[in-house]
């Protein structure tokens, strides 16, 4: 049985969510804790642990496909559920680490610059078109939609599974530049 005011009811959250995120990481992009006096440690750890998740991030993705595409539907739905918390954990942490620490310059150079920087640059757009692509697909199944739930699924989990591996290629080809 499907639920259309289950779906409308979050229409008004998908599109606020889906506008205050990128603001909000943008925001908390320029914004680097010491400029208040809030003395911190920087957390110089987190990129590793941060592009380790959007590594783990890609596999769920693609377990979660597999699962549906084997009839496995609660599998599915964890695995789905655990790459929405993933990105969470990846956001915080994100944004964590550049309230606290200056940002790395990349230090490539030749024809790797311009690839970084497309392979960067796509990241970032596709990472914020994600987002409602994301809760759209995921309020779909809520609202037990699953023919458009599938439809939309088909444009979400590509760019999704793109931006989780991208996040792990900018972070190896950014690594070597970090100041410890």
């Amino acid at each position: 049985m499907e639920d259309n005011s289950l779906e409308q009811k979050f229409n008004k959250y998908i599109i606020l969510v889906s506008i205050a995120i990128p603001v909000v990481v943008a925001l908390l992009f320029s914004v680097k804790l010491k400029d208040f006096g809030i003395n911190v440690t920087p957390l110089s750890f987190l990129p590793p642990i941060y592009a380790t998740i959007n590594g783990i991030t890609a596999v769920v993705l693609v377990a979660a496909v597999l699962a549906i595409k084997n009839g496995k539907r609660k599998l599915h739905e964890q695995l789905m559920t655990s790459a929405i918390a993933l990105s969470l954990a990846f956001l915080v942490m994100y944004v964590a680490y550049h309230m606290t620490t200056d940002a790395t310059k990349f230090g490539g150079e030749g024809i790797i610059r311009p690839v970084y920087f497309f392979i960067l640059i796509s990241h970032i757009i596709l990472s914020i078109a994600v987002i409602p692509l994301v809760l759209i697909t995921y309020v779909r199944a809520l609202a037990n939609k699953f023919d458009k739930h599938k439809k939309i699924a088909k444009i979400t989990f590509p760019i999704w599974l793109y931006v989780a591996i991208t996040g792990v290629v900018v972070y190896l080809m950014i690594a070597p530049y970090y100041v410890n």
